[in-house]
């Protein structure tokens, strides 16, 4: 099991290439990624999504890639034709606007990209390859730290469902003693209202079978049981979780809001009330598991 919220950082320095990768990850419903890359990467945008979808199933990724060069490696060269032409072509442009300011460096440098001549084979192979690396290391390091918050989730859930487990076994024992005395305390209403009156017995008998009906509460507590053991195997599925258990959840409030209807005892409804609280708790801890 993992958290969705961690954070990592790698770094590889070779063949005079520097790249480093930081990967901050929030909780969120689906896997939405933010990347900040260099302009070189670009075009390798989908690819480093993929490797990131083969590692992370949801949350919000913020992903900052920078690549720093030597003075020694030339990672591109200047096609002087198409530069000298894009110079050309400012100057035309600031004549028909009648600009005054002249066309500097920085203004020609703002459409490198355009006349940009990239070492498609072995620079631009090796810078690719570093960067593939270096992400897969802070991803993997990444999920390290997630799954490590993960099993401190992993150990309170059950630490909770242990406590909700033995609520319900407290609350299924004491509403099976209050039939009996439920059924009575319907006699004795029933004698007082037609005391001086024949007692239809039959019709008692009805409205007795009807309130035991009522007040049975065995099946919820048995799809309650159910549901706790599936959140067990559930934990351990090496699956992501967080929608599973989510929706689990629900069906659990759902049950023990018709027990908490049913039941009309003091001290049962506490019970009830403290195993809203530990679902509640467990909900909300939930939202940070993938």
């Amino acid at each position: 099991m993992r958290s969705m919220t961690g954070y990592s950082k790698s770094e590889i320095n070779e063949s005079g290439i520097n790249v480093k990768v930081e990967i901050k990850t929030l909780n969120g419903r689906y896997l939405d990624i933010n990347s900040r890359l260099p302009r070189g990467l670009f075009h390798k945008e989908l690819e480093i999504r993929d490797i990131i979808k083969t590692r992370l199933e949801r949350g919000n990724v913020s992903l900052f890639i920078t690549i720093e060069y030597d003075g020694k490696l030339e990672p591109f060269s200047l096609n002087m034709k198409t530069a000298e032409q894009c110079y050309n072509t400012l100057n035309n442009l600031k004549k028909q606007l009648k600009i005054r300011e002249a066309v500097k460096l920085d203004h020609v440098l703002h459409f490198s990209s355009e006349f940009q001549d990239k070492d498609e084979s072995e620079s631009d192979e090796i810078t690719w390859n570093l960067v593939s690396k270096t992400l897969r290391n802070a991803l993997t390091s990444l999920n390290r730290m997630r799954q490590k918050e993960g099993s401190q989730l992993y150990k309170d859930f059950k630490k909770r469902l242990g406590i909700i487990s033995n609520d319900i076994e407290e609350i299924e024992a004491l509403g099976i003693k209050r039939i009996p005395d439920e059924r009575e305390r319907l006699r004795q209403k029933v004698a007082q209202l037609f005391e001086s009156d024949e007692i239809d017995e039959h019709r008692i008998q009805t409205e007795i079978v009807l309130l035991a009906d009522k007040l049975d509460i065995s099946e919820e507590c048995v799809r309650l049981r159910s549901h706790i053991k599936y959140f067990h195997d559930t934990l351990s599925s090496n699956e992501g979780i967080g929608k599973k258990i989510n929706f689990l959840l629900q069906e659990m409030h759902r049950e023990i809001n018709t027990i908490g209807s049913k039941i009309n005892d003091a001290y049962i409804s506490q019970i009830v009330v403290a195993v809203k609280e530990e679902l509640e708790r467990i909900r909300e801890q939930i939202q940070n598991v993938e």
